[in-house]
């Protein structure tokens, strides 16, 4: 995402299986709604 936006990123540790993409304090992806983890295209659709 640094490369493609210039946005940069950290993980923050969560519970176990737990895998969220927020932004801003927005939820753009959760693994536990979705079932599967995020294609890369879908985040960076929402982000830029």
């Amino acid at each position: 995402m640094t490369k493609k936006l210039g946005i940069e990123t950290r993980p923050i540790p969560g519970g176990r299986g737990q895998f969220d993409v927020l932004a801003d304090g927005r939820v753009l992806f959760s693994k536990h709604a979705e079932g599967r983890f995020p294609e890369e295209d879908e985040i960076l659709a929402q982000l830029g």
